[in-house]
């Protein structure tokens, strides 16, 4: 018989409200939820805490952070990996869909940064090997001002575990960077451009999209849907860029730009993900609209921890506090996430549902992920 773990005197916030009660683990699902304020013999006494689903991620630029934690300072592929994955685990998540950039300039001054084959191959042997804790998929960002994205994209396959492709284009003037002096300050700040450098930068970019921009597109597009895989737009900022974006079969918007933007992903049924640290630090860092903006204006679907794991879970209970409901902002980072991606096994708490959980108290409004259980194995 399946052994059973009881999870109880804990606050469970289902899909649309909360209880006080039982969640029974058999296996690697829920086997079942019982409303009661009892604690049986035998037990985890939660002592109160939230039991949520737990978080999934579809866009994160952490990995990079861990491979290169220094400009110019690569760190060992397997190491980064793994703290990677225990760091994602101890913010509650315990879904990751890991960006993956593809598309890069080898040309002139630019130097040969392709890694993102090598990647996936080493974190499908480490998790073949169950040396990872928490669900990794792969998240390719298509770099349309690339020299080198066809012949990254031709390098993955079905049985690369593929999620998500998003169309990344990072022209200056447009999108994202459509204030050129935020993207000074942007590219002076990361990389320590000079004027003479950034200026360069600019031109590069920009003969980049002119020549390779249209076919890179379409090749893009065409790999996701020849892969089967969610395909994402990116800093969409007008409703034009947006009727694209449908036309190219988009189903997610990562971080439309402008609320024109936002408001036409939601007539065109497209989901709007913003990023979570957005919410934490209320507004954008490159001057866009801000999320709570979207969120007032009931245009917010998803959230991304985007550049800081630990701001999925914290943007979630400011968005609670923002909403006056707590259920409907865990959505935003556990069944709203799960739905557009087509993950129907996680992602809510339920019978039959995979046991993916976190368990959260807090401290002057701030979460804290006391335990988590990935497929009903404790991660954390």
């Amino acid at each position: 018989m399946t052994e059973e773990t009881c999870l109880a005197n804990a606050r469970i916030v289902l899909e649309t409200r909360e209880i006080t009660g039982q969640l029974i683990i058999g296996g690697n699902h829920i086997a079942r939820i019982v409303e009661t304020a009892a604690v049986p013999r035998g037990a985890v006494d939660l002592e109160g805490d939230y039991l949520i689903p737990g978080l999934i991620e579809l866009h994160t630029d952490n990995l990079e952070q861990h491979l290169e934690p220094r400009p110019e300072v690569s760190w060992p592929h397997e190491a980064a990996l793994i703290a990677h994955d225990a760091e994602l685990a101890s913010c509650g998540i315990t879904t990751v869909f890991d960006a993956l950039r593809i598309g890069s300039t080898v040309s002139g001054k630019g130097r040969d940064r392709r890694y993102a084959r090598q990647l996936a191959s080493e974190l499908i042997t480490l998790r073949e090997a169950g040396a990872l804790r928490i669900g990794h998929f792969i998240h390719l960002r298509a770099e349309i001002c690339s020299e080198t994205l066809l012949e990254e994209l031709a390098e993955f396959t079905p049985q690369d575990r593929i999620g998500l492709i998003s169309l990344m284009d990072h022209t200056p003037g447009q999108r994202q960077f459509r204030d050129i002096d935020k993207l000074r300050e942007y590219m002076q700040g990361k990389r320590g451009m000079s004027e003479e450098e950034f200026q360069h930068h600019i031109a590069m970019l920009k003969e980049l999209h002119d020549r390779n921009g249209t076919r890179h597109e379409s090749a893009a597009v065409e790999a996701a849907h020849k892969l089967g895989v969610l395909l994402a737009s990116h800093d969409d900022t007008t409703a034009a860029q947006v009727a694209v974006s449908a036309r190219h079969g988009v189903r997610l918007a990562e971080f439309p730009t402008t609320l024109e933007a936002a408001e036409a992903c939601r007539e065109a049924g497209i989901a709007v993900m913003m990023g979570a640290p957005n919410i934490v630090r209320g507004g954008s860092h490159s001057g866009n609209v801000s999320a709570r903006e979207l969120a007032d204006h009931d245009l917010l679907d998803i959230l991304s921890s985007d550049y800081v794991p630990a701001a999925l879970l914290l943007a979630a209970f400011r968005l609670a506090e923002i909403w006056g409901d707590l259920p409907r902002a865990i959505r935003t980072v556990t069944l709203a996430p799960a739905q557009v991606s087509g993950l129907e096994d996680r992602g809510t708490l339920a019978e039959g549902k995979r046991a993916d959980l976190a368990r959260v108290a807090t401290y002057n409004g701030n979460p804290i992920v006391r335990a988590g259980w990935s497929q009903g194995k404790r991660i954390a």
